[in-house]
């Protein structure tokens, strides 16, 4: 890449904590921050059947969204608009109730964009025309950056460094690029770069993956988070919107416009991610059933490649007033236990043993039950006698005495949802239990 330390000095001032460098300054003020979070995640099955994909809950105590918003906040990128659509009474709620510490008279803000049809009969048809129904919204806040954010990677990000590459380069559009095996990256949009970075093609999710320069066997992706020119980007989503062979998608559509036109670059994730164990940067689309089930898993490892525990990059959340966890029983065929495990507030495991899982609020775990390798969401109740394995749970799911899920592959196929990785979905619709009544 290019030398832009004399760029990065006239623009910013730095300060160090245990991560390094922290950049603040004017541009992450003069930035502003859409946050798409209207997408269904239809991949993951009926995990998303009343809720949006950023709306899931993860890691014992936050939801997708979390992650995003508090790379914008402690960026210091603190306007904000979140753009949602699909099922997204979850997410507003819990929007409004975690993340209203925001202070409007410093201009400090995170606004929420729901799909209006102000440009006619249409809701949001693709991410770029979600920017196009906001645009009056941006012009109005005056930005001279604004970034495009997804609310559905998990991820830390120094926003500030990407605006300080942004600058260097002199780009109109810059994104945020991570390597991957390429075996692994036909599922992605894949950014093909010369030897300064500037990138020479966007593709969306092919077959065979251009390769890194020197590294034949890597292949860069796309993260979803791009920073613009706050006019070059009115001036594109616009000039989208009129095109009638449009799917107004910015991966499908804008880039690859753009990138034959105009000075795009890409930025190497690992020159902003916020505390990369053993410098590999973490980033991932939980969009799958087997994605979030190894995430949650990857988070209780000894040492997780990504770190909750860091006190200078917080993430933020909605904080429930609960009661800590509690474990009771101490008999040889009743010990209440947990290890290798997440076990969040107001949990109680009672005469239980819980290995290798991650347990959110709420959860009750009756005496002689087993839980292990399972993501079990917020209010289960787990009854006496029973055993769970390589399992989801999700919210307020009641689990019958003696019921064994994850053991029996058939049976469970009769009832629930299993994944190519065998990993088993459990919903109370699945049981018969009606949570959400309609009428």
């Amino acid at each position: 890449m290019q030398d832009n330390d004399e760029a990065l000095h006239q623009v910013f001032t730095t300060t160090r904590g245990s991560q390094g460098p922290r950049y603040v300054s004017q541009l992450t003020r003069e930035s502003f921050a859409l946050i798409l979070a209207g997408g269904r995640g239809s991949r993951l099955k009926q995990l998303t059947d009343w809720r949006s994909k950023p709306a899931v809950p993860f890691a014992g105590k936050f939801r997708i969204i979390d992650f995003t918003l508090s790379n914008c906040v402690n960026s210091g990128v603190r306007r904000i608009g979140v753009a949602t659509q699909y099922k997204s009474q979850s997410l507003i709620h819990h929007l409004q109730r975690g993340w209203s510490f925001l202070d409007g008279r410093l201009n400090e803000f995170i606004d929420l964009l729901p799909a209006q049809q102000q440009m006619g009969e249409d809701w949001y048809k693709g991410t770029a025309d979600a920017v196009f129904q906001n645009l009056d919204m941006l012009r109005r806040n005056h930005p001279k950056y604004v970034l495009i954010l997804s609310g559905d990677h998990v991820y830390k990000m120094d926003y500030g460094r990407l605006l300080a590459f942004h600058v260097a380069e002199q780009a109109d559009l810059t994104v945020a690029c991570i390597e991957v095996p390429r075996e692994e990256a036909s599922d992605f949009g894949i950014i093909s770069v010369g030897e300064d970075w500037r990138v020479t093609r966007f593709t969306e999710k092919p077959k065979d993956p251009e390769p890194v320069p020197g590294k034949p066997d890597r292949a860069l992706v796309s993260m979803g988070v791009y920073v613009f020119n706050a006019g070059f980007l009115f001036e594109q989503v616009i000039r989208d919107r009129d095109d009638p062979h449009s799917s107004h998608d910015f991966g499908k559509d804008v880039l690859p416009h753009i990138v034959e036109r105009y000075r795009v670059f890409a930025h190497d994730f690992s020159e902003s991610c916020i505390g990369c164990a053993e410098g590999r940067p973490y980033w991932r689309d939980v969009g799958t059933l087997d994605a979030y089930w190894e995430a949650n898993m990857d988070i209780i490892r000894v040492t997780p490649e990504l770190n909750l525990y860091d006190e200078s990059w917080p993430i933020w959340t909605y904080q429930e007033q609960l009661p800590p966890a509690k474990f009771i029983f101490d008999d040889a065929d009743r010990r209440g236990m947990a290890v290798d495990s997440m076990v969040s507030g107001n949990c109680i495991i009672s005469g239980a043993t819980v290995r290798r899982s991650v347990l959110f609020s709420g959860v009750r775990v009756e005496e002689r039950s087993v839980v292990e390798d399972s993501v079990i969401l917020p209010k289960v109740r787990i009854g006496k006698n029973t055993v769970i394995r390589r399992t989801i749970i999700d919210k307020r799911c009641r689990i019958p005495d003696g019921m064994q899920i994850g053991v029996n592959r058939e049976e469970d196929a009769r009832r629930f949802h299993i994944t190519e990785k065998g990993i088993t979905l459990v919903t109370p619709e699945m049981l018969g239990q009606q949570v959400h009544r309609l009428r």
